[in-house]
Protein backbone atom coordinates (compact mmCIF):
# COMPACT_ATOMS: atom_id res chain seq x y z
CA UNK A 1 0.00 0.00 0.00
CA UNK A 2 1.31 3.64 -0.22
CA UNK A 3 0.30 5.90 2.18
CA UNK A 4 0.45 9.88 2.58
CA UNK A 5 0.06 11.44 6.19
CA UNK A 6 -1.29 15.29 6.35
CA UNK A 7 -0.55 16.54 9.39
CA UNK A 8 -1.75 20.14 10.45
CA UNK A 9 -0.30 21.86 12.59
CA UNK A 10 -1.55 25.34 13.89
CA UNK A 11 1.61 26.28 15.74
CA UNK A 12 3.71 26.06 12.14
CA UNK A 13 6.73 24.48 11.84
CA UNK A 14 10.56 24.43 10.05
CA UNK A 15 11.59 21.38 7.77
CA UNK A 16 15.48 23.02 6.74
CA UNK A 17 18.35 24.43 8.15
CA UNK A 18 18.21 27.69 8.99
CA UNK A 19 20.79 29.83 7.20
CA UNK A 20 21.11 27.17 4.64
CA UNK A 21 20.95 28.09 1.17
CA UNK A 22 17.43 26.64 0.39
CA UNK A 23 16.11 27.80 3.73
CA UNK A 24 17.03 31.28 2.92
CA UNK A 25 15.45 30.82 -0.51
CA UNK A 26 12.27 29.91 0.77
CA UNK A 27 12.19 33.12 3.20
CA UNK A 28 12.97 35.34 0.11
CA UNK A 29 9.68 34.04 -0.83
CA UNK A 30 10.09 30.88 -3.00
CA UNK A 31 8.89 27.54 -3.08
CA UNK A 32 11.46 24.91 -2.66
CA UNK A 33 11.67 21.29 -3.96
CA UNK A 34 14.52 19.07 -2.00
CA UNK A 35 15.19 15.75 -3.77
CA UNK A 36 18.06 13.77 -2.65
CA UNK A 37 18.97 10.12 -3.81
CA UNK A 38 16.49 8.11 -1.54
CA UNK A 39 14.26 11.34 -0.41
CA UNK A 40 12.50 14.37 -1.67
CA UNK A 41 10.93 17.08 0.36
CA UNK A 42 8.07 20.23 -1.53
CA UNK A 43 8.20 23.47 0.91
CA UNK A 44 5.58 25.73 -0.07
CA UNK A 45 4.31 28.40 1.20
CA UNK A 46 0.64 28.76 2.43
CA UNK A 47 -0.96 31.21 1.04
CA UNK A 48 -4.58 33.05 2.50
CA UNK A 49 -7.39 31.42 0.88
CA UNK A 50 -5.66 27.71 0.29
CA UNK A 51 -7.97 25.07 0.38
CA UNK A 52 -6.82 22.29 2.62
CA UNK A 53 -8.94 19.78 0.23
CA UNK A 54 -7.26 20.53 -2.83
CA UNK A 55 -4.01 19.12 -0.82
CA UNK A 56 -6.21 16.26 0.06
CA UNK A 57 -7.36 15.40 -3.81
CA UNK A 58 -4.05 16.10 -4.92
CA UNK A 59 -3.06 13.39 -2.69
CA UNK A 60 -5.78 10.90 -3.34
CA UNK A 61 -5.09 11.15 -7.09
CA UNK A 62 -1.49 9.02 -6.05
CA UNK A 63 -2.30 7.32 -2.78
CA UNK A 64 -4.36 4.49 -1.65
CA UNK A 65 -4.91 5.44 1.58
CA UNK A 66 -4.44 9.42 2.73
CA UNK A 67 -4.46 9.88 6.72
CA UNK A 68 -4.97 12.76 8.21
CA UNK A 69 -3.93 14.30 11.51
CA UNK A 70 -6.03 17.51 12.49
CA UNK A 71 -8.28 19.56 10.11
CA UNK A 72 -11.00 17.87 12.17
CA UNK A 73 -13.67 20.07 10.10
CA UNK A 74 -13.25 18.01 7.08
CA UNK A 75 -15.92 15.99 5.34
CA UNK A 76 -13.67 13.34 5.94
CA UNK A 77 -14.34 9.74 8.24
CA UNK A 78 -12.64 9.96 11.32
CA UNK A 79 -11.41 7.86 14.41
CA UNK A 80 -11.28 9.60 17.48
CA UNK A 81 -8.30 9.32 19.62
CA UNK A 82 -9.44 10.03 23.58
CA UNK A 83 -7.28 12.23 25.26
CA UNK A 84 -7.11 11.64 29.11
CA UNK A 85 -9.59 12.81 30.67
CA UNK A 86 -11.68 12.89 27.67
CA UNK A 87 -15.39 11.42 27.65
CA UNK A 88 -16.79 12.00 24.57
CA UNK A 89 -15.99 12.98 21.15
CA UNK A 90 -16.81 17.02 20.28
CA UNK A 91 -20.48 17.67 18.78
CA UNK A 92 -18.65 19.91 15.79
CA UNK A 93 -16.53 16.76 14.50
CA UNK A 94 -18.43 15.12 12.41
CA UNK A 95 -18.99 11.51 11.28
CA UNK A 96 -16.61 9.20 13.23
CA UNK A 97 -16.12 5.63 12.85
CA UNK A 98 -14.70 4.72 16.02
CA UNK A 99 -13.83 5.96 19.00
CA UNK A 100 -11.04 4.62 20.54
CA UNK A 101 -9.91 5.46 24.06
CA UNK A 102 -6.75 5.69 26.02
CA UNK A 103 -5.24 1.95 27.06
CA UNK A 104 -6.93 -0.08 24.01
CA UNK A 105 -4.71 -1.26 21.83
CA UNK A 106 -5.39 1.54 19.03
CA UNK A 107 -3.06 -0.34 16.19
CA UNK A 108 -4.92 -3.68 15.90
CA UNK A 109 -8.21 -1.39 16.24
CA UNK A 110 -7.64 0.92 13.74
CA UNK A 111 -5.97 -2.16 11.69
CA UNK A 112 -9.50 -3.84 12.04
CA UNK A 113 -11.37 -0.71 11.14
CA UNK A 114 -9.02 -0.19 7.86
CA UNK A 115 -9.35 -3.43 7.01
CA UNK A 116 -13.51 -3.43 6.63
CA UNK A 117 -13.13 0.67 5.22
CA UNK A 118 -11.24 0.40 2.80
CA UNK A 119 -12.15 -1.88 0.83
CA UNK A 120 -15.62 -0.70 0.74
CA UNK A 121 -14.10 2.81 0.15
CA UNK A 122 -12.52 1.48 -3.27
CA UNK A 123 -15.39 0.30 -4.85
CA UNK A 124 -17.32 3.14 -4.06
CA UNK A 125 -14.89 4.51 -7.37
CA UNK A 126 -17.91 4.87 -9.95
CA UNK A 127 -16.79 2.94 -13.12
CA UNK A 128 -16.99 4.23 -15.92
CA UNK A 129 -16.78 2.84 -19.88
CA UNK A 130 -14.45 3.57 -23.12
CA UNK A 131 -14.62 2.25 -26.46
CA UNK A 132 -11.63 3.21 -28.47
CA UNK A 133 -12.47 3.70 -32.43
CA UNK A 134 -10.41 5.58 -34.95
CA UNK A 135 -7.50 3.26 -35.63
CA UNK A 136 -6.47 3.25 -39.69
CA UNK A 137 -7.53 -0.85 -39.82
CA UNK A 138 -5.19 -0.96 -42.89
CA UNK A 139 -4.94 -4.64 -42.95
CA UNK A 140 -8.98 -4.85 -43.53
CA UNK A 141 -9.56 -2.21 -45.36
CA UNK A 142 -12.31 -0.48 -43.76
CA UNK A 143 -13.34 1.10 -40.10
CA UNK A 144 -13.16 -1.98 -37.76
CA UNK A 145 -15.99 -0.71 -35.36
CA UNK A 146 -18.17 -0.56 -38.51
CA UNK A 147 -18.00 -4.22 -39.02
CA UNK A 148 -20.52 -7.14 -38.21
CA UNK A 149 -24.20 -7.51 -39.02
CA UNK A 150 -25.93 -4.89 -40.70
CA UNK A 151 -28.18 -4.67 -37.57
CA UNK A 152 -24.81 -4.54 -34.91
CA UNK A 153 -21.93 -3.42 -35.64
CA UNK A 154 -18.76 -4.73 -33.28
CA UNK A 155 -18.73 -0.86 -32.29
CA UNK A 156 -22.39 -2.21 -30.54
CA UNK A 157 -21.26 -5.52 -29.10
CA UNK A 158 -18.08 -3.09 -27.07
CA UNK A 159 -20.86 -0.71 -26.21
CA UNK A 160 -23.47 -3.11 -24.87
CA UNK A 161 -20.86 -5.24 -22.86
CA UNK A 162 -19.52 -1.93 -20.69
CA UNK A 163 -23.48 -0.70 -20.10
CA UNK A 164 -24.46 -3.90 -18.26
CA UNK A 165 -21.63 -2.98 -16.18
CA UNK A 166 -20.64 0.97 -16.21
CA UNK A 167 -22.14 4.16 -14.95
CA UNK A 168 -21.44 5.65 -18.46
CA UNK A 169 -19.91 4.87 -21.59
CA UNK A 170 -17.86 6.94 -23.66
CA UNK A 171 -16.51 6.36 -27.34
CA UNK A 172 -13.35 7.67 -27.95
CA UNK A 173 -12.17 8.61 -31.31
CA UNK A 174 -12.73 9.78 -34.49
CA UNK A 175 -15.43 8.09 -36.63
CA UNK A 176 -18.75 7.78 -38.03
CA UNK A 177 -20.95 5.50 -35.89
CA UNK A 178 -24.61 4.58 -36.25
CA UNK A 179 -27.65 6.59 -34.96
CA UNK A 180 -28.38 4.53 -32.73
CA UNK A 181 -25.23 5.56 -30.60
CA UNK A 182 -25.08 8.89 -31.27
CA UNK A 183 -26.28 9.79 -28.13
CA UNK A 184 -23.82 8.68 -26.43
CA UNK A 185 -20.41 10.84 -25.09
CA UNK A 186 -17.81 11.35 -28.16
CA UNK A 187 -13.74 12.35 -27.02
CA UNK A 188 -11.44 13.36 -29.21
CA UNK A 189 -7.91 11.87 -28.67
CA UNK A 190 -5.89 13.52 -26.25
CA UNK A 191 -3.44 15.67 -29.14
CA UNK A 192 -0.37 15.24 -27.01
CA UNK A 193 0.28 11.78 -27.47
CA UNK A 194 -0.57 9.29 -30.15
CA UNK A 195 -1.98 5.38 -30.36
CA UNK A 196 -4.39 3.57 -28.03
CA UNK A 197 -3.28 5.63 -25.27
CA UNK A 198 -4.34 8.59 -26.54
CA UNK A 199 -7.61 7.70 -26.35
CA UNK A 200 -7.16 6.21 -23.13
CA UNK A 201 -5.73 9.71 -21.41
CA UNK A 202 -8.60 11.67 -22.97
CA UNK A 203 -11.12 9.03 -21.13
CA UNK A 204 -9.18 9.83 -18.18
CA UNK A 205 -8.94 13.22 -18.30
CA UNK A 206 -12.47 14.04 -19.15
CA UNK A 207 -13.20 12.20 -15.66
CA UNK A 208 -10.53 12.05 -13.84
CA UNK A 209 -12.48 10.31 -11.04
CA UNK A 210 -13.98 7.50 -12.52
CA UNK A 211 -12.25 4.01 -12.27
CA UNK A 212 -11.99 2.41 -16.46
CA UNK A 213 -13.05 -0.39 -18.24
CA UNK A 214 -11.15 -0.18 -21.76
CA UNK A 215 -12.35 -1.67 -24.82
CA UNK A 216 -10.82 -1.62 -28.24
CA UNK A 217 -13.68 -2.08 -31.04
CA UNK A 218 -12.23 -4.90 -32.83
CA UNK A 219 -13.22 -7.40 -30.40
CA UNK A 220 -16.22 -9.20 -31.72
CA UNK A 221 -16.33 -11.83 -28.61
CA UNK A 222 -16.23 -9.08 -25.67
CA UNK A 223 -18.65 -10.52 -22.76
CA UNK A 224 -20.25 -8.99 -19.57
CA UNK A 225 -18.90 -12.21 -17.83
CA UNK A 226 -14.80 -10.78 -19.13
CA UNK A 227 -15.85 -7.25 -17.62
CA UNK A 228 -16.85 -8.89 -14.35
CA UNK A 229 -13.67 -10.48 -14.06
CA UNK A 230 -11.76 -7.96 -14.32
CA UNK A 231 -13.94 -5.40 -11.94
CA UNK A 232 -13.22 -8.56 -9.29
CA UNK A 233 -9.61 -7.19 -9.36
CA UNK A 234 -10.71 -3.70 -8.25
CA UNK A 235 -8.98 -4.37 -4.68
CA UNK A 236 -6.88 -1.67 -2.68
CA UNK A 237 -3.75 -0.96 -3.92
CA UNK A 238 -4.63 -2.90 -7.05
CA UNK A 239 -4.04 0.54 -9.69
CA UNK A 240 -4.90 -1.16 -12.84
CA UNK A 241 -5.41 -4.94 -14.28
CA UNK A 242 -3.33 -5.89 -17.52
CA UNK A 243 -4.24 -9.05 -18.41
CA UNK A 244 -2.20 -11.68 -20.14
CA UNK A 245 -3.91 -14.67 -22.18
CA UNK A 246 -1.15 -17.29 -20.94
CA UNK A 247 1.97 -16.96 -18.80
CA UNK A 248 4.42 -15.82 -21.69
CA UNK A 249 1.74 -14.48 -23.58
CA UNK A 250 1.97 -10.05 -24.57
CA UNK A 251 -0.28 -7.81 -22.24
CA UNK A 252 -3.86 -7.43 -23.41
CA UNK A 253 -4.00 -3.38 -22.13
CA UNK A 254 -6.82 -2.90 -24.92
CA UNK A 255 -9.40 -5.16 -22.16
CA UNK A 256 -8.24 -3.81 -19.11
CA UNK A 257 -9.18 -2.36 -16.09
CA UNK A 258 -7.21 1.29 -15.10
CA UNK A 259 -8.34 2.76 -11.29
CA UNK A 260 -7.55 6.47 -11.59
CA UNK A 261 -4.68 6.64 -9.82
CA UNK A 262 -3.33 4.56 -13.12
CA UNK A 263 -3.39 8.51 -14.62
CA UNK A 264 -0.28 9.07 -13.18
CA UNK A 265 1.83 6.31 -14.87
CA UNK A 266 -0.07 6.83 -17.74
CA UNK A 267 1.13 10.90 -18.16
CA UNK A 268 4.81 10.40 -16.60
CA UNK A 269 5.26 7.62 -19.72
CA UNK A 270 3.30 9.81 -22.19
CA UNK A 271 5.63 12.94 -21.05
CA UNK A 272 8.56 10.70 -21.99
CA UNK A 273 7.47 9.82 -25.30
CA UNK A 274 6.29 6.15 -24.53
CA UNK A 275 3.29 5.35 -25.62
CA UNK A 276 2.60 1.85 -24.95
CA UNK A 277 0.14 1.30 -22.54
CA UNK A 278 1.40 -1.61 -21.69
CA UNK A 279 4.92 0.09 -20.26
CA UNK A 280 2.99 0.90 -16.86
CA UNK A 281 2.98 -2.92 -15.88
CA UNK A 282 6.59 -2.62 -14.90
CA UNK A 283 4.94 -0.66 -11.72
CA UNK A 284 4.03 -2.82 -8.83
CA UNK A 285 0.66 -1.36 -8.44
CA UNK A 286 -0.85 -2.60 -11.37
CA UNK A 287 -1.58 -6.84 -12.05
CA UNK A 288 -1.15 -9.13 -15.10
CA UNK A 289 -3.13 -11.71 -14.36
CA UNK A 290 -3.64 -14.82 -16.73
CA UNK A 291 -7.27 -14.44 -18.48
CA UNK A 292 -9.37 -17.89 -16.94
CA UNK A 293 -9.61 -19.93 -20.20
CA UNK A 294 -13.64 -19.82 -20.62
CA UNK A 295 -13.22 -16.14 -20.84
CA UNK A 296 -10.10 -15.78 -23.04
CA UNK A 297 -12.01 -15.71 -26.61
CA UNK A 298 -13.44 -11.96 -25.19
CA UNK A 299 -9.94 -10.91 -25.95
CA UNK A 300 -9.61 -12.06 -29.60
CA UNK A 301 -9.07 -9.53 -31.92
CA UNK A 302 -9.44 -9.24 -35.03
CA UNK A 303 -6.64 -7.50 -37.93
CA UNK A 304 -7.14 -9.22 -40.79
CA UNK A 305 -9.42 -12.06 -42.64
CA UNK A 306 -7.12 -14.15 -41.77
CA UNK A 307 -8.16 -13.97 -37.53
CA UNK A 308 -11.75 -13.83 -39.22
CA UNK A 309 -11.62 -17.21 -40.16
CA UNK A 310 -9.57 -18.86 -37.11
CA UNK A 311 -12.47 -17.23 -34.98
CA UNK A 312 -14.72 -18.72 -37.33
CA UNK A 313 -16.58 -15.37 -38.05
CA UNK A 314 -18.15 -14.97 -41.74
CA UNK A 315 -16.38 -11.90 -43.39
CA UNK A 316 -18.26 -8.50 -41.50
CA UNK A 317 -20.20 -6.68 -43.42
CA UNK A 318 -19.29 -2.91 -44.25
CA UNK A 319 -22.02 -0.77 -41.86
CA UNK A 320 -23.83 1.81 -44.26
CA UNK A 321 -26.60 4.16 -42.60
CA UNK A 322 -27.76 3.94 -46.25
CA UNK A 323 -28.63 0.12 -46.00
Amino acid sequence: MSVAVVKHDAHGFHVDTSGKDSDRIFIAGMDVSLQGPTEGIWRQHCREGDDPAAVLLALAAQYDLVLIEGYKQLPAAKVWLLCEGEKAVPTEVGPVLDVLAPGVDRVARLMAILDEWLPRQWLRTPVFGCVLIGGKSSRLGQPKHLLGRLDRTWLDTAVDALRAVAKQVVIVGAGEVPERLRTLERLPDAPDTAGPLAGLLAAMRWAPWASWLVAACDMPHLSVEALHWLLATRTPGNWATVPRLAPDAPLEPLLAHYDFRARSLLERQAARGDYRIAGIATCPKVSTPQVPAPLACAWHDVDTRDDLEAMGLSSPIPFSEDR
